[in-house]
């Protein structure tokens, strides 16, 4: 902890009611919703219906929350597969908002949401500022991306619902946010850890304090990151750092948050049913045991997602939490079960980046993803093999190759990065898998 925090408001808001319920109540509550949310599922998507009723199961098999179990799994397969609107439970009339995240095929993963889901996610994200600090009166600059990611948005009408009042500056143009911080009175933002680094970085190239500003709590999400970097943030910039996670095929952000305590992030289970399997063997881990993150929806009517497979390793925190909340926490996302990485919010795959290279000609099939940090934000170099012929050729013909591979990829991910052109047999070869993947982010301590 940080000794140069600056005080922070109440953390209690009406919405976070939900967060101190009795045990008993709120499971009562939970089965409620969730005998109502798989007879949705299962009389309105038919995927659902298909899989429920090859495993003998009908909506009314759900006497208690245990027989969540005997539920299909989802995984994001199911939303490519059935792209982009199979899994929708309500009729378009009824959807007032598509949000978007990239897919492995270029196709993004659509999600759906009623007017009552906007509510829904609005109050959680309500009760995630209220977990991290805000207040109404607090003035919240909202960094997050806005358009088809959910963050941005998704952050934006949890601080209009909070109270407060929210600066919708949106990612990019550093100079400017560290300007509006000044300018405003800015005490709090929401963005992704490595850019707020960035911004600190900056602000020290151009003489700026954090520390002497008003700012005092950052609500960081969308990728992973240390504890080490927390302590760094909060030295850097005399704020709290509060760690927040969501994902789109559930909500958005608003699935669960740091409190006060930041030991652990509280799941809003009144909405959101977490359960932690062995991803091998899908079986239950026991309580405090190291698994895979499987997540059900309780409430959500465009689009309910049943036992969905997040590929998130974590655990469940079942002791009391001394904030006073009653909710559960998981301990903090450090790694995947797959292969997925995220670089400035975005998620990626790397047979996203092969399906982009291979789709220009002149390339061969043989590439690499480098992850570095710089300057506080990750950065990705695809290195790819060019023919032997474009090497030969003019200079032009490898610009514009260049020019082709990089649009390809930021058509495919919704990212610019960089691109390396190298020559054939340069990329190392492998007798097994080979290495697409090479992450030094953290080879360089971050202080």
């Amino acid at each position: 902890m940080t000794t140069n925090v600056k005080p922070a408001a109440c953390v209690f808001h009406p919405a976070s009611t939900p967060d101190f319920l009795p045990a008993e109540q709120l499971q009562h509550l939970q089965l409620e919703r969730l005998q109502n949310m798989v007879a949705r599922a299962y009389n309105h998507v038919s995927l659902f219906r298909q899989r429920m009723d090859e495993r003998k199961c009908k909506p009314q098999d759900m006497k208690c929350l245990s027989d969540v179990a005997r539920l299909p799994f989802t995984v994001k397969a199911d939303l490519r597969d059935t792209y982009p609107f199979g899994l929708f439970a309500s009729d378009m009339r009824d959807v007032v908002r598509l949000h978007a995240s990239s897919g492995t095929t270029g196709k993004p993963i659509v999600v759906a949401y009623t007017a009552e889901d906007v509510q829904v996610w609005t109050n959680v994200m309500v009760r995630t500022l209220a977990a991290c600090g805000c207040a109404e009166g607090d003035i919240i600059q909202n960094a997050y991306g806005y358009g088809l990611f959910t963050g941005g948005l998704g952050a934006h009408y949890g601080a209009e619902g909070l109270g407060a009042t929210v600066i919708p500056i949106s990612g990019g143009n550093t100079d400017r946010q560290i300007m509006v911080m000044q300018d405003f009175g800015v005490t709090a933002i929401c963005c992704t850890p490595s850019y707020f680094l960035h911004i600190v970085e900056r602000a020290g190239e151009m003489g700026v304090d954090l520390k002497a500003l008003p700012i005092r709590a950052g609500v960081f999400g969308a990728e992973p990151w240390s504890d080490a970097m927390r302590a760094y943030m909060e030295k850097a910039a005399g704020i709290k750092a509060y760690d927040i996670y969501g994902l789109t095929e559930i909500i958005g952000p608003g699935v669960a948050s740091e409190c006060r305590e930041q030991s652990g992030l509280h799941v809003f289970e009144d909405y959101f049913y977490p359960e932690i399997v062995n991803p091998q063997t899908l079986e239950p881990v026991p309580d405090g045991g190291e698994g895979e993150l499987v997540l059900t929806t309780l409430a959500k009517k465009a689009m309910p997602m049943i036992r969905y497979r997040t590929r998130d390793i974590t655990s469940l925190i079942t002791e009391p939490c001394p904030c006073g909340r009653t909710i559960r926490r998981i301990r903090r996302i450090g790694r995947r079960s797959d292969d997925m990485f995220i670089i400035r919010g975005i998620n990626v795959f790397p047979s996203q980046v092969e399906a982009a290279l291979l789709a220009v000609e002149g390339t061969l099939p043989h590439y690499q993803i480098v992850l570095t940090r710089q300057k506080g934000l990750d950065e990705m170099d695809v290195q790819v093999e060019v023919t032997a012929a474009f090497f030969s050729d003019k200079v032009s013909a490898l610009e514009s190759l260049h020019d082709r591979l990089s649009s390809a990829i930021e058509h495919t991910l919704g990212l610019r990065v960089k691109v390396s052109l190298v020559e054939p047999h340069t990329i190392e070869r492998s007798m097994g898998k080979a290495k697409r993947l090479i992450d030094r982010r953290n080879e360089k301590t971050e202080a």
